[in-house]
């Protein structure tokens, strides 16, 4: 056993937890379905770490050590408020009319930039799959459902790569008890799916964003044609807060040339990977007629045959846009 960490060497523990600032993002982000809570959640692991680097006596990895402090901060989190959700999972789709639109007090689940969180390697393909589908909208959402300590041994077990021993040992519980919750967890995954766990059917591959470009460009022209032939029979749109969802392409083509027609003529401007998808942040033509400004963040998913299976707007282009590197106007 090595000794613990002295002061002299604590200079050097603030370059090593650095290393990990960027893949305990995201999995504070999957614990917690919002980039703003997770990065608080960071800021105070890396501080609980700085404080008691004295103590860490390295029987576990740096790592390792890290995860269990995140871990605790984010259960904390988590049982302090009410979980995020997307509209889908609050109830069923509904006509495409302006009198259904509702923003009920309830925190929705927030996309993150692909550049804040980093997809973890393995030699192993199903592994590196999984990490990168578990930061989907869909399954973001979905982890949502399932309590705090299931939800993190999950994660642990299958996206962070942890061993059983191991995560017993970070959750204090007994690696029987590690098997029991990752069992209860992917059961309540499994046999409860929404309509978004369906539509969503894959991340996105470099290949798709020629795809998605084609579509951000019809969306911009607000061509029928082009938009009937890129969205899915059963595509869906959902635009949070509000909690007004729309379920097939008719129903989406019915808002977006009706109730949504203002939405004609906007600008859509890339703004990188959002959760593994790309994002367009958009922006509606002003009433005066000078310039346009923002609208929302659109993320856009496609299914396994390069339809477009699931548009969301999100709203709350204050607190996203500048995440996203986002102007504030467009001329």
């Amino acid at each position: 056993m090595l000794r613990p960490m002295t002061t002299a060497a604590a200079p050097d523990i603030e370059h090593e937890l650095e290393q990990h600032r960027s893949e305990l993002t995201g999995y504070c982000y999957r614990m917690l379905a919002s980039p703003f809570e997770a990065e608080d959640a960071v800021q105070e692991t890396m501080l609980r770490a700085w404080r008691a680097s004295n103590e860490f006596e390295r029987r576990s990895t740096l790592r390792t050590w890290l995860y269990r402090i995140a871990t605790n901060v984010c259960i904390d989190m988590v049982d302090a408020r009410q979980r995020r959700t997307l509209p889908m999972d609050l109830g069923p789709a509904r006509e495409p009319v302006a009198t259904n639109l509702a923003t009920p007090e309830v925190p929705w689940v927030e996309p993150i930039p692909d550049a804040l969180i980093t997809f973890a390697t393995s030699p192993d393909p199903e592994a590196v799959a999984m990490r990168r589908e578990s930061v989907r909208l869909a399954m973001v959402t979905a982890m949502q459902r399932l309590p705090a300590r299931q939800r993190a041994t999950l994660l642990l077990r299958e996206v962070v790569g942890l061993s059983a021993t191991e995560v017993a040992t970070l959750l204090e519980m007994s690696e029987a008890s590690v098997n029991s919750a990752l069992q209860r967890a992917r059961a309540t995954l499994g046999d409860n799916p929404t309509a978004f766990d369906k539509a969503s059917a894959r991340a996105a591959t470099d290949a798709d964003r020629t795809k998605v470009d084609r579509f951000a460009a019809a969306f911009e022209r607000y061509d029928m044609d082009e938009l009937t032939s890129m969205l899915r029979d059963d595509a869906m749109q959902s635009m949070p807060p509000y909690d007004l969802w729309l379920d097939g392409r008719d129903d989406v083509l019915a808002w977006w040339f009706g109730p949504g027609i203002g939405c004609a003529g906007s600008k859509l401007v890339f703004a990188g990977t959002a959760n593994g998808m790309p994002a367009y942040g958009q922006y509606k033509p002003r009433e005066d007629g000078a310039g346009y400004e923002p609208w929302s963040l659109d993320v856009f998913e496609l299914d396994e045959d390069g339809q477009l299976a699931a548009a969301t707007f999100f709203l709350e282009t204050e607190r996203l846009f500048p995440l996203f590197g986002l102007p504030a106007s467009v001329d």
